[in-house]
């Protein structure tokens, strides 16, 4: 357990977001940094649960160069003999099982050799000889992208912590927020369990929680918690760890090596979503069983593609709540109405995987004096300054959780 101390900078949130979100900081030179977590240790909640696939292919350039700085930054970090992020770069392969999204496929090459990412499609073939357990006689186009990969969520964030440390950042752990001071329409500073600790900057990187920390500062944001769940198989001959991750989003799946075996997860049409107005900072959301039938349906849509894992069974169901928004956006930056309080939340699924690159939005936010178009399209702003409500927002939010892997 680290001192609670005053600082410029409070990040709320050890997992991988507030670690990145520190480390971005921090290699910027804003080292005066205290992160609070609640729990024992980084990485506890949501990040724990990720399922670690990182895919920088990308609808729009913007975000493919998020992506792209994200596995940059875990090269780096894998690069340090002590603490590593345990990131494999084994590359994807996206396979798709129609004419409509073999189209797709060839706009997300464009976009990324826009974005200096390389990409190639490839035949079933080639698709064979980097990946030969799986199926490919109903591929209608495969986008192969080396680059990509896969690491463990909750090394990510021990990575972040142990370089942020070497910085100065300091941790405080096993700390509770239970309020945040306000004056003169700026934060000073935060109340824990631990005490108070003053702050000019107030960072809101607390996954399910994100929403519960902005109404500290009367902030109300569509943050919606949203279930999502994958399992890992016994060992399975022949499925190395050095073998590419897949995505299939006809089948709304993907997938990687794990443990031996097979971790395969997959977007429900019809998701199950929470409320987070129905518990508060201090308490939890919802505790999630695994929905054998969403599990077995995975299994069931996968079987054609890996008919020798069949019937394998399952070590392991990772399950969480990662948060979405109703426009399917980050929400980075500084309130107008608070100032000094800073968003780094809301991360539709990609918490873990674009941490690296949500740090660098947010440094962007704060320090570029003419941030991009993209990055001010992030704000909180976007919804503390108009008219909207739950029932809908909820909605919106499900539904860019089901159509995930929408064309």
């Amino acid at each position: 357990m680290s001192n609670l101390t005053d600082a410029e900078y409070i990040i709320i949130g050890g997992g991988a977001v507030g670690c990145g979100v520190a480390y971005s900081l921090a290699i910027a030179g804003k080292t005066n940094i205290l992160v609070i977590e609640k729990a024992s240790d980084v990485a506890q909640a949501t990040s724990s649960q990720g399922a670690g696939l990182c895919g920088q292919p990308r609808p729009s350039v913007e975000r493919t160069q998020l992506a792209m700085h994200s596995v940059a930054t875990f090269r780096e970090l894998q690069k340090d003999p002590k603490v590593q992020p345990e990131w494999h770069e084994v590359g994807s392969l996206r396979i798709a099982l129609s004419e409509r999204r073999a189209e797709e496929f060839r706009n997300l090459k464009k976009i990324a050799d826009e974005a200096g990412l390389e990409t190639e499609l490839i035949s079933s073939s080639r698709a064979s000889q980097l990946c030969p357990r799986l199926d490919y006689r109903k591929a209608s186009a495969i986008l192969w992208c080396p680059s990509d990969g896969y690491m463990r969520p909750y090394a990510v964030a021990s990575a972040y912590a142990w370089q942020c440390r070497q910085l100065g950042v300091r941790f405080a752990v096993d700390t509770r927020v239970e309020g945040i001071n306000v004056s003169g329409g700026r934060v000073t500073g935060v109340r824990t369990s631990r005490g108070t600790a003053a702050a000019q900057f107030i960072i809101n990187a607390a996954g399910s929680h994100a929403f519960h920390v902005a109404q500290l500062v009367g902030l109300e944001l569509p943050i919606v918690p949203v279930r999502h769940e994958y399992f890992v198989t016994e060992p399975i001959s022949g499925w190395t760890p050095e073998l590419p991750c897949f995505r299939v989003p006809e089948l709304t799946l993907y997938g990687r090596p794990c443990e031996g075996g097979l971790l395969l997860g997959g977007w429900e049409p019809k998701s199950v979503h929470t409320d987070p107005r129905s518990y508060g900072i201090q308490g939890e959301a919802p505790s999630i069983e695994p929905d054998w039938p969403v599990l077995n349906q995975f299994d069931e849509l996968f079987r054609p593609l890996l008919p020798a894992g069949s019937g394998t069974s399952r070590v392991r169901v990772g399950r969480g709540w990662p948060t979405f928004t109703p426009d399917g956006r980050f929400i980075i930056g500084e309130s107008s109405r608070v100032k000094g309080f800073i968003m780094a939340g809301g991360c539709n699924a990609h918490g873990i995987s674009g941490s690296a690159g949500i740090g660098r939005l947010l440094a962007q936010s704060l320090f570029d004096s003419k941030p991009s178009a993209y990055v001010r399209s992030l704000s909180p702003d976007r919804f503390t300054e108009c008219a909207w409500n739950w029932d809908e927002a909820r909605r919106q939010a499900a539904h860019v959780y089901e159509t995930y892997y929408g064309v």
